[in-house]
């Protein structure tokens, strides 16, 4: 059973980088949460949060995959758009293979007007620039013109799946910036949020200090004893 996500939840983690998270994560032994060879085909808009839903793909086996499949109401591409919850990020194992496309933007607005947080795929989508356009996150390894159906065969919804050399399973929580995507284990969710939160007022504490000339040593990491009274006036002056 998938653990909700919660309003106040979802709102730290938009606050928050994937590069903090993934801090938090390595402190609790968790070294690989961070999809690689993933970026961003915008990179300007708010963080994308949301509950992971995935898609996996084999390789396609001609016999069984030829245009025809798309006929099918029951093609497992077709019931990963139509079946992932409002708020969820479509995650897609395209086994980081971006030859052929993941899904273009028929597919991506669609998830979009069912209310999805995003969509991650380590492969790459066709019709990148319409995508781009649209008010949804999406992040990919490249542009790809070729239908997914010439390389990718969809035989999973919501299974556990590897995207970009990190395990994500349903439920899991996607976080999406500038830099990249970061999965996060639904049961630390809340706790990860928080600490994140209170890391980043901290950071931004010491960016100020250090634009005004301060050194490191002793600021970051906070060893100086006058560092954490310094972070504390800095907060009630602006409300962090």
């Amino acid at each position: 059973m998938t653990t909700p996500l919660s309003p106040e939840t979802r709102d730290k983690f938009k606050q928050v980088s994937t590069a903090t998270l993934t801090t938090a994560l390595f402190k609790r032994g968790l070294r690989n949460q961070f999809i690689q060879d993933v970026r961003p085909l915008r990179a300007d808009g708010p963080n994308m949060v949301g509950t992971a839903f995935t898609l996996r793909y084999i390789p396609a086996r001609e016999d069984l995959n030829p245009m025809t499949v798309f006929q099918n109401p029951d093609h497992p591409q077709r019931v990963a758009v139509e079946q992932s919850p409002p708020g969820s990020v479509l995650v897609i194992d395209s086994r980081k293979d971006a030859r052929a496309a993941s899904a273009g933007s028929i597919l991506v607005s669609r998830l979009m007007v069912r209310g999805g947080a995003g969509i991650v795929t380590d492969g790459g989508f066709r019709d990148s620039p319409e995508i781009t356009k649209l008010d949804i996150p999406a992040y990919h390894n490249r542009p790809s013109a070729p239908t997914n159906l010439t390389l990718h065969q969809a035989i999973d919804v919501n299974v556990p799946i590897g995207c970009g050399d990190v395990a994500v399973f349903p439920g899991d929580i996607v976080v999406g910036d500038g830099e990249g995507v970061v999965i996060v284990p639904a049961h630390l969710a809340d706790e990860l949020a928080s600490e994140a939160v209170e890391m980043t007022a901290f950071e931004d504490f010491v960016t100020e200090e250090v634009l005004k000339g301060r050194t490191i040593i002793g600021l970051y990491p906070p060893t100086d004893p006058q560092t954490r009274p310094d972070f504390e006036i800095w907060r009630k002056q602006n409300g962090r």
